[in-house]
């Protein structure tokens, strides 16, 4: 596994570009217990202010205001009242675009992740979808804002080790978020490796009934 830590050049880009060069790459976090990496596999892209399902498509509050920031920073979020989150900030500072880690493989601390990951079936589950991802990696609300270009931070993210078959990259609707038409169509944002076991399953948005 590579050292050297994402340029911030190649992130500073808009979230689309950035999204499907994210797939190989590897997400490593290191805590007093030991340290955790996570090769990446799906992925979605958020459009800021473009994008009604980004949490910025209303403007900067206290809870985004990381995602207004510069690029090759962390961005995370509680959702649900029960999980976390993580994203990478992308683009121009102000532009508050950001790719959400839905899944991925672990590649580097796996007994660890396995203590934080009991109701796992198999390795596969560690971090198959975006808040096992986090758990795996032992992510929290104290790592919002980690600068993952940093050879000093304790979350870095790195270049994949090979170099990813174009061929190999899926889209489609991102898991969960509708679009105009309400299906998410419109929002073909998500990106996966085709064939990869840690893919999470695609759930549609599913509007909610008034009582």
């Amino acid at each position: 596994m590579t050292t050297a830590t994402m340029e911030r050049a190649f992130l500073a880009r808009p979230g689309l570009a950035v999204a499907p060069d994210l797939l190989g790459c590897v997400l490593r976090h290191t805590t007093p217990e030991g340290t955790v990496a996570v090769r990446l596999t799906e992925v979605e892209a958020y459009q800021g202010s473009e994008d009604p399902g980004s949490h910025a498509f209303r403007g900067p509050t206290p809870r985004n205001e990381v995602m207004f920031g510069p690029a090759g920073h962390l961005y995370v979020y509680f959702t649900y009242g029960m999980h976390f989150c993580a994203n990478v900030v992308c683009d121009v500072e102000g532009t508050a675009t950001a790719v959400l880690l839905r899944g991925g493989e672990v590649i580097q601390g796996a007994p660890l992740a396995a203590t934080r990951r009991l109701s796992a079936r198999s390795p596969r589950d560690y971090a198959r979808g975006p808040a096992r991802l986090v758990s795996a990696l032992g992510l929290g609300r104290s790592d919002n804002g980690a600068d993952l270009c940093s050879s000093s931070s304790a979350t870095q993210l790195l270049p994949a080790a090979d170099a990813v078959d174009p061929s190999s990259v899926r889209t489609g609707p991102r898991v969960g978020v509708s679009g105009p038409g309400g299906d998410g169509v419109s929002f073909p944002w998500r990106f996966w490796l085709d064939g990869e076991a840690t893919v999470s399953p695609y759930r549609p948005h599913v509007p909610k009934r008034r009582k």
